[in-house]
């Protein structure tokens, strides 16, 4: 059985808060283990905080969509905005950033695109209609009683 719920906010900052809180509310209350969860939170976080801070940067915020499927061994989550395209309409390769010298010296961002390619299993990325389409993909461990 597929379990799929979605929500939709505007692309500021505290609606982004509250929709990626009530996606992780969702999976808590399907029972995802607590790990699992944690890790959509930081992937959704960084991919909804990107459509918010340059997707929509310079224009006014539009919505953001996220739809979400539940099947036992895999979490797919599928957001969407209508915000400008990803540079070359590709996804960053995302790469660690280099946390060598002095503390006051170390990058502030730059770890979003490789955070989520790394917690994610597979993801996905094509523009289409005038719209970004991103889909993220989680396995999920199944446990048996």
């Amino acid at each position: 059985m597929v379990e799929t719920f979605a929500c939709s906010f505007t692309a500021t900052e505290l609606e982004a808060r509250s929709g990626i809180s009530a996606v992780v509310d969702q999976l808590r209350g399907l029972g995802l283990p607590t790990g699992r969860v944690d890790e959509v939170q930081i992937v959704l976080a960084e991919a909804v905080n990107n459509v918010v801070e340059h997707a929509y940067a310079g224009h006014t915020p539009g919505d953001v969509n996220i739809h979400c499927n539940l099947a036992s061994d895999r979490l797919t989550i599928y957001v969407q905005d209508a915000g400008a395209p990803l540079p070359d309409h590709q996804l960053p390769m995302g790469a660690p950033q280099d946390l060598t010298g002095p503390v006051e010296d170390l990058p502030e961002g730059g770890f979003g695109w490789f955070l989520i390619h790394e917690l994610t299993s597979d993801i996905h990325y094509e523009r289409s209609e005038g719209h970004n389409n991103l889909q993220l993909s989680f396995e999920i461990q199944v446990t048996h009683n």
